[in-house]
This record gives structure tokens, sequence and C-alpha cells, in this order.
């Protein structure tokens, strides 16, 4: 067992930055054991159920505050389910164990395993609901794309501010019927728009290296817990996002107010829905322009992963060997 000593105003030690990378790998592996074989559910199960054995092996005293739906509607890792040894610090927990789970079940590009852990008290308590979203890279001013903009406005924002002109920019966007008409504004403005199927929150990760993404801008409307998630990355690596929660029923904005929203149509940055510092670490389950996916070879498992911490700008990239195979037969 790992000692945890809690200094004053350090609440995340950084043993825990590589403690939780742990938690994807085995979440990774469990998923990609299932790679291809058309069962969404299935590949999510296994993930959940490898992530929150984990957990529950971390000296903290954790809370999930996004997780994989709500008591109601998720057996495991749902929101306000504790987890943890409770031998250390009091800490907020996101996680997503199978971030593109369509992506995985038909073995496509960009599905990874991904949790945040923050100070406990600091993560925006989201609930199970859409959120319209807006994402760039660090190196901008602040205010240069705004959520309440139309597309292609932020498009010439973006570019001016890049030295360049629309034709320069790439947008990623969610494949949905709902954009329709943000694809067709951004594509007439003279940018590039890049779909994806799934996996926003690798997607919103993209924008913070586009000169090995090639992604410029995110935007669209996609999960809460995804933007909670997103938001969590930036804070460590840099950039600017933007979102709002998609409250558009009564049912909805009821649960929003139990879980502390105030404001249905509060616009969020950031700083709003990560307050304090942050871990967060994803590994690739399947192969994509971020991470590549987990490796089964003869009696190795390979993994690759990468843990960013915001209090120190950090990032590392961890490709794991790993040969105690009887571990992760077990998930």
């Amino acid at each position: 067992m790992v000692s945890i000593t809690v200094q004053p105003g350090l609440v995340i030690e950084r043993v825990l930055s590589i403690e939780i990378v742990r938690v994807t790998e085995r979440a990774a592996v469990s998923a990609a054991r299932l790679r291809g074989r058309g069962d969404e559910k299935a590949a999510d199960q296994a993930a959940v159920d490898a992530m929150r054995r984990e957990l529950n092996n971390l000296p903290i005293d954790g809370t999930v505050m996004i997780g994989e739906g709500e008591r109601d509607e998720a057996p495991m890792l749902f929101i306000g389910e504790t987890v943890g040894n409770k031998t250390g610090p009091q800490v907020d927990i996101a996680v997503d164990p199978l971030e593109g789970t369509t992506l995985c079940a038909k073995d496509m590009p960009g599905a990874i395993a991904v949790m945040a852990m923050a100070e406990g008290g600091t993560l925006l308590n989201a609930p199970d609901v859409y959120m319209e979203k807006i994402a760039i890279g660090p190196g901008y001013p602040q205010g240069v794309v705004d959520l309440d903009a139309p597309a292609d406005e932020n498009v010439r924002s973006l570019a001016k501010a890049k030295g360049g002109k629309p034709q320069d920019i790439t947008a990623l966007i969610l494949d949905r019927p709902r954009h329709a008409d943000m694809i067709a504004a951004v594509r007439k403005v003279g940018a590039a728009v890049r779909l994806i199927t799934d996996g926003d929150v690798a997607g919103v990760i993209h924008t913070a290296d586009p000169k090995n993404t090639g992604i410029d801008i995110y935007m669209g409307i996609g999960g809460a817990p995804e933007g909670v998630l997103a938001a969590a990355a930036l804070r460590c690596i840099g950039g600017q996002m933007q979102g709002r929660l998609v409250l558009d029923t009564d049912e909805k904005r009821a649960r929003a107010a139990k879980m502390g929203v105030k404001d249905p149509k509060q616009k969020y940055s950031i700083t709003d829905m990560v307050r304090g510092d942050c871990i967060v670490s994803a590994t690739g389950v399947t192969d994509g322009s971020m991470l590549r996916g987990v490796r089964f070879e003869n009696d190795r498992i390979y993994t690759h992963t990468v843990v960013m911490r915001s209090i120190t700008g950090t990032v590392r990239w961890i490709e794991a060997e790993h040969r105690q195979l009887e571990k992760f037969h077990l998930d």
C-alpha cells in the first residue's frame, strides 16, 4: 500500500499521477479484449469493472462527480459513488472508462480509457446531459472565440489570431444531424471540417496540439461528462474552452438543480468546470492520432498512455510493457 502524506496546499501528490495510469491501463486492456466484436455494452462494462477495481485500490477518499450515469442508470461508477481505500486525500473523480464505445466495438480509431482526479469539491458536478462546447489550443488571446458567436465568426476570428485565413483552419465536429448547419457554415467560410463519429474528449484534446493533430478548433454539442473531462485535460496542457449545459426539459433542469446547478444558462469556462489542481490519464484502446491502442503479443501486453498534471503543466507519455498477465486476465 502506498502511503500518502498531505502537505498544506498540496492535495494531489505526485505519486498519484502514476497511480491513475494503472487505472486507465487496466480499463483499456479490458476493453481492448473486445475490440471489433460489435458489442458496445460488453466492452463498456469490461472497462467499467476494471476501472472500478483499480480505483478502489488507490490511497484516496474519492467521490465520482462525472461517471457512467446517475445512480438509477449505472450499476457502477455512477455519479456520487465513493471510491478508493479511504486512506488518502479527499478527491473528485471524473471517469469515462471507454470513451468511444462504438469505435471499440467496430475496431475503429480513437477509443480511449480516460479519467481525471481533482482536489475535493473542485469539479463541476454535471448531470448526464448534453453540453454545447467550443475549444481551441493554447497561445491565443482570451476571448478569441466564444460559444455564443456564430460558427463562421469564430473561424474568422481564430484565423486572424493565428495570422492566416479561414482556409488555414480545420474544425473538428461530431458527425450528427444536429450539426448540419454548423458544418455548412464552417465550410462556407472556407475552413475544413473533420467529422468524428464518437470520442469528443480526445477531440477537444486534439486542439492543444494542432501541429500533430491538424485540429485548430472543436465545436458542437456532446456529452456534459465528456466536456468536464476535456476541460480537465486542457487545464493541464493549455487552451481555452467554454461549455453550456443543454437543459431543454423540466426534468433535466430539475436534475441539474438537484446537483447544484443554479443558473441553467451559465456559460462555463475551464476554471468553472475544474477549479483546482487536477491530473488526467488517458490510455489508448484502439489506435488513434493521439494514442496507440493496446497490443497483445504472445506473453506481453503493450499500452500507450498520456498523463497530465495542471499544477506543473507536466505531460508524460508512457509506453508500458506488462508481463504479469495473470493480473490482467482477472479483468
